[in-house]
């Protein structure tokens, strides 16, 4: 019949409810809004832009020597990784160059693919422009600026969790069950990039368990996205049963009953103490929001990812994929707060969250970039605030004095010596810098280079670097009971007074080897982190 008035399907609300929280959220069955390309697309490019232009300053990263290292050795993984973030150093200098700033480049365009999934994700969760622009600003807190200036697991491990949170949303939101396979894909290719995938697959399995919706488990998709997973993540997951699972060592290095003592504030720390403000609207909104219900379990997954981390005194920022999350959602939940209210009092809110937003980026800015001058760094709070910081420091003039150990052994000595680095940091700066002043091959008994290099069996003076005064893995013990003799001959420094792992390492020079290096060697062995870290100490970690 015809004649009456039109009435729109019962599913679809033409007036969000009132209130803050009953408005958040996408509108069942209304079209999505707009995609704010141009100005989400200048956040990013502005993001990648600074980036490059800051990606010389310093020096390398540890990580990031160790990379450097490792992409001469591709493999299925590693004892302390999976294979991806080396590979990727791989490609950087195969295409751009062996340099700190080619290097640098992946972790730059990652950050930039990074505030464009931030604003799909908010697009998904109904926001319109002002959401998408503010979740895209979530790039700039300090976490994920630290990733994207150095090349790091979480460059591309963070793009990979906000990645496979638009996929579910959509899927759940979309009512487009056969994105779920898409989702495990993604958290398939994560695995080969860092194991902490597996902690948002089953903090989210937790979440629909608890806070649903459950029927999602009743169906196949959730169970066929992890099978996928699996799948696809299979030839790492295969290298680490066929190594015994190093992995799990690995993982057990990185727990300490200390690090409970900064899991909260590194919470706020994470995007942007400012920014807490934001994710912490997002985490509120998935509890209050009826429109968000069919998503909320990304709220509970990450109350009960902290609760277990806490528990196992794992690291704070184990949780940052889960936050940039909740940004998203909280970039919604401010759009819906400035749309509250008209005329004066909206400008006096927009006013205020702008000031929020940019006091968020400036301050993230300022202890995740190298912004100040080396030569001040000490001086300021930010090697505290960031340790990263005082890991790209001092490289060159730290292997340019093991170089003048070295040159003062006589000529008959140097022809059969090696350097014996404590940790990988160390063996990536000595091979980086060292071929061109003429130092001896460098080995490391630190995780995956223990297998990767040893010394020849001529060798018979080694020139050891040995952290906090014999107190790490390579102890004074070690030296003892290897050597037949050991002197000390110089201490790292810096020159400016920057508090890293290597300030203060003693070079020490070793002679005459008690028995074979394939009987001592694995004495040398140790997986974990570097074994003595002042500003890891001083961060209670």
């Amino acid at each position: 019949m015809t004649g009456g008035p039109s009435r729109a399907p019962s599913r679809v609300l033409a007036r969000p409810p009132a209130g803050l929280w009953a408005g958040v959220g996408p509108v069942p069955g209304a079209p999505l809004p707009a995609y704010a390309l141009r100005e989400v697309g200048a956040v990013a490019v502005a993001l990648v832009a600074v980036l490059l232009a800051l990606a010389g300053r310093y020096g390398y990263h540890r990580d990031e020597l160790y990379f450097r290292q490792l992409s001469d050795s591709p493999a299925w993984g590693y004892v302390d990784q999976p294979p991806l973030t080396p590979l990727l150093a791989r490609g950087a200098i195969a295409l751009l160059g062996d340099s700190v700033w080619s290097l640098r480049v992946p972790a730059a365009v990652l950050l930039g693919a990074l505030a464009l999934l931030l604003a799909l994700l908010a697009r998904e969760l109904g926001g319109r422009r002002k959401a998408q622009v503010i979740a895209a600003l979530g790039a700039a807190g300090a976490g994920p600026l630290i990733s994207g200036h150095l090349l790091l697991t979480a460059s591309l491990d963070w793009p990979l969790w906000v990645l496979t949170a638009w996929l579910v949303c959509r899927a759940v939101l979309r009512g487009e069950p056969r994105v779920w396979l898409l989702a495990g894909a993604v958290a398939g290719l994560g695995l080969y990039n860092k194991h902490l995938v597996l902690l948002l697959l089953l903090a989210l399995a937790a979440g629909l368990l608890v806070s649903g919706p459950r029927r999602l488990l009743a169906t196949r998709w959730p169970w066929l996205a992890a099978l996928v997973a699996v799948v696809v993540g299979s030839p790492n997951l295969v290298y680490q049963m066929v190594n015994g699972l190093p992995q799990l060592q690995m993982a057990g290095s990185l727990t300490g009953a200390a690090a409970r003592w900064v899991f909260v504030p590194g919470q706020l720390l994470s995007v942007g103490p400012p920014g807490a403000v934001v994710w912490g609207a997002g985490l509120v909104a998935l509890w209050r929001s009826p429109r968000l219900r069919p998503v909320r379990a990304f709220g509970t997954a990450y109350v009960v990812a902290a609760v277990l981390l806490l528990l196992v005194a794992g690291q704070f920022y184990y949780t940052t994929g889960f936050l940039l999350v909740l940004y998203a959602v909280g970039s919604v939940a401010a759009e819906r707060w400035l749309e509250q209210v008209g005329g004066a009092a909206r400008r006096l809110r927009t006013v205020r969250l702008r000031r929020l937003l940019v006091i968020n980026v400036v301050t993230s800015a300022l202890v995740a970039l190298p912004l100040l001058p080396a030569s001040v760094l000490a001086l300021s709070p930010v090697p505290l605030l960031n340790p990263a910081v005082g890991d790209q420091v001092g490289w060159p003039r730290y292997v340019a004095q093991v170089a003048e150990v070295v040159d003062a052994l006589p000529p008959g000595q140097r022809a059969r010596a090696v350097l014996v680095a404590e940790n990988y940091g160390e063996a990536g700066a000595l091979d980086r810098y060292g071929p061109d002043l003429g130092l001896p091959p460098v080995v490391s008994g630190h995780n995956a280079l223990h297998e990767l290099s040893r010394p020849a069996e001529g060798v018979t003076t080694a020139v050891v670097l040995v952290q906090g005064h014999g107190q790490g893995h390579v102890s004074e013990e070690l030296l003892r009971r290897s050597f037949e003799s050991c002197t000390l001959e110089a201490r790292l420094d810096n020159g400016v007074g920057v508090a890293n792992e290597e300030q203060g390492t003693a070079v020490v020079v070793c002679t005459d080897p008690v028995a074979s290096w394939a009987e001592l060697w694995p004495d040398f062995a140790y997986v974990g982190l570097s074994t003595f870290c002042q500003p890891c100490r001083r961060l209670g970690l």
